[in-house]
């Protein structure tokens, strides 16, 4: 473990590196993350324009899913997402043999092989709107409910994560799969909102098939006192059992890797 957390430093230094070479571009990422925090919370002040809840949330109460929206994106964006292309591109010209040739696993190199280190702004927006909304409630959060939340927060990084694992194992199949990335994130832009939004059908897919509920509103609701155990324990299980099902697709898709070299 200590080996891999050294290559993580040294990949995230490489790729800090690289993004702040140009320091003008970094602060002006950080000025368009503050404009997309503004365009994110727009939808959220006109559905409650004259409304004091939609779906059992009040405003301040959406924007604890905004904020664990933002949380999830600046990590989907600032390191799986450009990972998932490099591995694309690596797959496509035959580089990927060079991964393999490493000694460390070649998941653990491929799912942190680049970061956007301006992405953190997303990440700090994140929290200081959820530090906003209970300045809003009048009330901060209990220690066991913050607890919670940040459990169902990772247990919500593990659903995103798994799901473009599988992605990129499909890559190994089907090379030309750039546009799936926009298509995952397209999906994922559903997470902004509470999943109680959504009826019917919707709900149930937003739950179970892509888990976008877990990755924001359980977190939202954990820190809001209002998860059940049960959900949270049955949540993080599935969680757990999808990262795993992702592993043991990544292996099979390993095993049928032919080099482009070849």
């Amino acid at each position: 473990m200590t080996r891999y957390f050294k290559l993580l430093l040294v990949q995230l230094r490489v790729s800090a590196a690289a993004g702040m070479a140009y320091r003008a571009d970094f602060l002006l990422e950080g000025v368009m993350a503050l404009a997309w925090m503004g365009l994110t919370l727009l939808p959220i002040k006109v559905l409650f324009d004259g409304r004091g809840s939609v779906a059992g949330w009040d405003e301040p109460s959406a924007y604890l899913v905004i904020a664990f929206f933002m949380a999830v994106r600046a990590v989907m964006e600032g390191v799986v997402s450009p990972s998932f292309v490099d591995l694309v591109e690596r797959i496509r010209s035959g580089a990927f043999d060079y991964v393999l040739l490493k000694p460390v696993d070649a998941q653990a190199i491929v799912s942190a092989s680049r970061f956007e280190p301006w992405k953190t702004f997303d990440l700090l927006g994140g929290i200081a709107l959820a530090i906003y909304a209970f300045t809003l409630r009048g009330a901060p959060p209990a220690v066991a409910d913050l607890a919670l939340a940040l459990l169902m927060f990772v247990a919500g990084l593990f659903a995103m994560y798994s799901l473009w694992i599988l992605c990129a194992a499909a890559s190994f199949w089907v090379v030309r799969l750039d546009n799936l990335t926009y298509l995952l994130g397209a999906i994922f832009d559903t997470a902004r909102w509470p999943v109680q939004v959504f009826r019917g059908i919707w709900r149930f897919v937003f739950t179970f098939v892509i888990p976008v509920a877990v990755m924001t509103t359980y977190p939202a609701m954990a820190l809001l006192g209002r998860l059940g155990m049960r959900t949270a324990l049955v949540t993080i299980g599935g969680a757990i059992l999808l990262l795993v099902f992702s592993r043991l697709v990544w292996r099979a898709a390993i095993r049928s890797y032919t080099s482009a070299s070849s």
